[in-house]
């Protein structure tokens, strides 16, 4: 199983994030959790959120107003979205399943 994160490396203030976790060698139909986290600059990983795709969705309560998930079967891929960014979203964004990761893509909020 292999998972890709990419998405933009430079967001602005107020600004929508999406990032993309292309997956290959499993279907996101598969019945387990796909998983996003972050790391922040000098911090330890944050939970955001993971679904099942098959209709179990959850997000971390201090980022649920800003979050969702969605994903695409037909390319195999999921999207998170992250609304309304700041600084303190300034991050290293991993997607994972189960012991896989993705290499985790920078992203950083600046004016």
């Amino acid at each position: 199983v292999q998972l890709q994160e990419s998405g933009p490396d430079l967001v602005k203030p107020s600004q929508t994030l999406s990032l993309t976790c292309t997956v290959s060698g499993a279907s996101i139909t598969a019945n387990v959790f796909w998983i996003w986290v972050r790391q922040p600059p000098g911090k330890g990983l944050e939970w955001m959120g993971a679904t099942t795709t098959t209709g179990t969705t959850y997000y971390s309560p201090s980022l649920k107003s800003r979050t969702s998930i969605s994903w695409d079967t037909s390319q195999n891929r999921l999207t998170l979205h992250l609304q309304s960014v700041t600084p303190e979203d300034t991050a290293v964004y991993f997607c994972r399943r189960e012991e896989y990761w993705g290499q985790g893509t920078q992203v950083t909020v600046s004016s």
